[in-house]
């Protein structure tokens, strides 16, 4: 008999993680939970298997650290678990100037944003393939479409995991593995905006539930894959930096991210 398939969900522990895993059991998904807080991975596992009948793993897993990808890996193939769908979604940004920002904590961003990805990536690829069918969600963002001052770092991560899975779900494309490219913008939290919960409704039209989102990813996948970037304003903005001079598009975003 043939071990059930999970999905492998990184950051699963809070905001778009936890809501990919809901949405993935509800769609009678198994799943695999990745994140380092055990009270709230058992927390929603136990939560899943109530509601939906479902197979829900905990994995409390640090990717942050090095070759972190690889060793998780390694860890679900000692206990025999069978992937076929990798949601890349654990990561996380700082603000600041460059150099006023620890570089310990940015070389650490760049662990977790892009090389456990890869690290990942690479090793459960060839199992996917053996599986078909089978998909890769990566969650990117709109700021990699541009250089963001005071996030330089951030946006360069996010740039190159965009550019990361566009070119491999090329080279996919005559396998059964599907590829999706999952560039949000603002994402509500808890169900409202940052600025609405300040009282400065200015940009709360620019926000998408992360219900949305992740329902789009979803789409993209059922559908064969590729670039998502969810909401027309996410879109439009897209489509308005090819008409703006690229030297003047960091004096431009540094002008709004002070607003």
């Amino acid at each position: 008999m043939e071990n059930p398939s999970f999905a492998l969900v990184t950051g699963a522990s809070q905001g778009l993680g936890r809501v990919f895993a809901r949405a993935l059991a509800a769609r009678k998904q198994n799943v695999i939970l990745v994140a380092r807080s055990k009270d709230k991975l058992e927390s929603l596992a136990g939560e899943l298997k109530r509601s939906y009948s479902i197979l829900a793993e905990v994995l409390v897993f640090d990717l942050a650290s090095r070759s972190a990808g690889s060793r998780l890996v390694q860890l679900l193939c000692n206990q025999n678990f069978r992937v076929n769908l990798l949601v890349n979604n654990a990561g996380f940004g700082v603000r600041g100037e460059f150099l006023n920002l620890p570089i310990a904590r940015q070389m650490e961003m760049l662990q977790l944003n892009n090389a456990a990805v890869v690290e990942l990536t690479y090793s459960l690829l060839p199992s996917l393939m053996e599986h078909p069918p089978a998909g890769i969600i990566n969650v990117s963002s709109t700021a990699g479409f541009q250089p963001v001052p005071y996030a330089s770092l951030y946006a360069a991560t996010k740039s190159f995991l965009t550019s990361f899975s566009l070119g491999l779900q090329e080279e996919l494309r005559s396998t059964r593995v599907s590829v999706v490219t999952l560039c949000p913008g603002r994402i509500l939290a808890d169900g409202h905006s940052g600025e609405a919960k300040n009282g400065n409704r200015k940009f709360a039209f620019a926000y998408q539930s992360p219900e949305e989102v992740v329902g789009d990813a979803l789409e993209s996948l059922a559908n064969g894959g590729g670039l998502v970037i969810p909401g027309l304003v996410n879109k439009l903005s897209i489509f308005a930096q090819r008409l703006i001079p690229r030297r003047a598009v960091p004096t431009l975003v540094a002008k709004m991210s002070r607003q």
